[in-house]
């Protein structure tokens, strides 16, 4: 009987069974057949950026002892470990459209192409309104933004 429970995504090596790995939190790694397993934080950080991951994190596994049953396969310790150098605030300059959308909106609608520079100012202006939303909600006593809580300001 082998000592290797599963192999890491990245590097291939192996996990043994009883050892820590990782598990990339963000859903799109957790869906089907395609849940990656890593090794270690590093081999977790390599597989961020080739997945296009924005804001990702790693849930620390233990993996099963050898010979245990499929149930217990699946429990173990979870925490949040971000990337050496992530902060878990929002970074204030991120762009908060869908670049391709917008340009295909704004191609199909007016035959047009769009700077990148539209993005941010867009991102902000999404920004100026959600926080107006947020002020609105909290002055209701709620903790859910809504609709109604964005106002259409000329």
């Amino acid at each position: 009987m082998s000592d290797t429970w599963k192999s890491c995504a990245t590097c291939k090596g192996p996990i043994a069974y009883g050892s820590t790995y990782f598990l990339c939190g963000v859903s799109s790694c957790q869906r089907g057949n395609f849940t990656p397993h890593f090794c270690d934080l590093a081999c977790w950080d390599s597989h961020v950026p080739v997945m296009n991951h924005r804001s990702a994190w790693a849930n620390e596994k233990t993996a099963p002892a050898a010979g245990a049953a499929p149930a217990e396969a699946s429990r173990g310790k979870r925490r949040l470990v971000r990337p050496a150098g992530s902060s878990p605030k929002v970074d204030e300059k991120e762009i908060l459209i869908v670049a391709s959308r917008l340009k295909d909106y704004i191609r199909d609608k007016a035959g047009m192409n769009c700077s990148s520079d539209v993005l941010e100012a867009l991102s902000d202006v999404v920004r100026d309104h959600a926080d107006e939303a947020i002020r609105q909600a909290r002055m209701d006593s709620r903790k859910t933004v809504k609709g109604r809580d964005i106002r259409h300001r000329l």
